[in-house]
C-alpha cells in the first residue's frame, strides 16, 4: 500500500511546559473543534482519531535544572514518542496536533524508531537548534533539534529527564523552511554542521516553488525516504496566525504555505505531520479564529486538498432520471 493511502492517524500532544505561556496544551481541543477531522476526510483520508497522548503528571523540578522544565518536557515527549512509533508500526501514517514545539523531539524520536531513513522538513520562523547551555531563555520549545542530532551530541549536557532521547538524525537529514528569527549559536550550529536552510529571504528571492524543490533534493535527491513535516504555525505571517507564542513578522503568506503543503503531499512520502504553536489564549477573538481556521486549511492541504471542490473518493456525478 502506497504511503498516501494508508489510514491516517491524528493524535493529539496536549502540552505546554516547553515554554512559559498557557495556552498551547488546548490547541488539539481547537483544531478538532474546527473540524480539522471532517477537513481531512473530506479529501479522502481514511481518519483514525486517537485521542490525545495519556501525559503522566508533571515530576517536580529540581531548582539546578539546565533547562526549564526538562524533566515534565521529557517524560511527556518520551511517552509521545513511544505513540508515535506504535501507530507508525501498526501502518498509519500521522498526524500530531500540539502543544509546543518541544513536541518534536518526541514526534521525531518515535518517527525514526519506526522508519529510520527518515528526512526532517522543519518549516517554522525559528531554529528550534539552541542547546541548554546556548539557550538564552532556557525554554525548550527552542531546542528539539538538538537533541536529535548526532553532530551536536559533544555540545550536549546530561539533561535531566532526556536520557532515553538518544539523538536519530545526522545534520544532513534536516531541511529549514521559513527562518527569520535565529539566534547566534544557532546559525553558527547550521552554518559549521552544513544543515540546508531557506530563510524569508531566499523565500522572497527565488519564490516558494524553486524553495519547496531545492529543500526536498537537499535532504532527499533519489525522492524515496519518508517525509516528516514540523510546522510551527508562526512560520505564517501575524496576518495569517497571529495566535502564537513568539510571532514574527514577515512570514510565510497564506498562498505560499499551501504551496508548500501541495508539494509535499505530492511527493506521497508524507509519513508523520507536526502542527505547533497553535495558542487560543492569544491574540484578538478574530486574531484566533483566523490562526485555528488556517492551521486547519494548511493542515488539509498536506493531505490531499489543493482548491476549492476537491471530489471526494467516492463522489458519483448525479444522472437525471429517467
Amino acid at each position: 500500500m502506497a504511503m498516501s493511502e494508508r489510514p491516517l492517524g491524528v493524535l493529539g500532544f496536549s502540552f505546554n511546559k516547553g515554554q512559559p505561556r498557557g495556552g498551547t496544551e488546548q490547541g488539539p481541543r481547537v483544531l478538532r473543534n474546527a473540524g480539522i477531522l471532517d477537513a481531512l476526510e473530506r479529501v479522502g483520508n481514511a481518519v483514525v482519531d486517537h485521542s490525545n497522548v495519556e501525559l503522566p503528571n508533571p515530576p517536580d523540578e529540581g531548582r539546578d535544572n539546565i533547562a526549564k522544565n526538562c524533566r515534565a518536557v521529557g517524560t511527556a515527549n518520551k511517552k509521545l514518542s513511544e505513540e508515535v512509533s506504535r501507530y507508525l508500526k501498526k501502518g498509519e501514517r500521522l498526524l500530531v496536533l500540539g502543544g509546543d514545539h518541544s513536541l518534536g523531539i518526541g514526534s521525531i524520536h518515535g518517527h525514526a524508531q519506526a522508519q529510520p531513513d527518515v528526512v526532517i522538513v522543519w518549516v517554522d520562523a525559528h531554529a528550534d537548534l539552541n542547546t541548554p547551555m546556548s539557550s538564552s531563555s532556557g525554554n525548550m520549545h527552542g531546542m528539539p533539534l538538538s537533541f536529535l542530532i548526532r553532530e551536536l551530541v559533544e555540545f550536549m549536557p546530561q539533561t535531566p529527564g532526556l536520557d532515553w532521547c538518544k539523538p536519530c538524525l545526522s545534520a544532513k537529514d534536516v531541511v529549514y523552511i521559513g527562518l527569520r528569527d535565529v539566534d547566534p549559536a544557532e546559525r553558527l550550529f547550521i552554518e559549521k554542521l552544513g544543515i540546508t536552510s531557506f530563510s524569508m529571504q531566499e523565500v522572497d528571492k527565488f519564490g516558494i516553488r524553486e524553495v519547496v524543490e531545492k529543500a526536498l533534493k537537499a535532504v532527499d535527491p533519489s525522492g524515496k525516504r519518508p517525509i516528516h513535516v514540523s510546522f510551527d504555525v508562526d512560520v505564517m505571517d501575524p496576518a495569517h496566525a497571529s495566535a502564537t507564542g513568539t510571532p514574527v513578522p514577515g512570514g510565510l503568506s497564506l498562498r505560499e504555505s499551501f504551496y508548500l503543503a501541495e508539494e509535499i503531499a505530492a511527493t506521497g512520502r508524507l509519513a508523520v505531520l507536526d502542527i505547533a504553536e497553535v495558542n487560543p489564549l492569544l491574540s484578538n477573538a478574530d486574531g484566533q479564529k483566523t490562526t485555528v481556521a488556517n492551521a486547519v486549511d494548511v493542515t488539509a492541504k498536506f493531505y490531499g486538498s489543493k482548491r476549492q471542490g476537491d471530489v471526494p473518493r467516492d463522489y458519483v456525478i448525479p444522472r437525471p432520471q429517467a
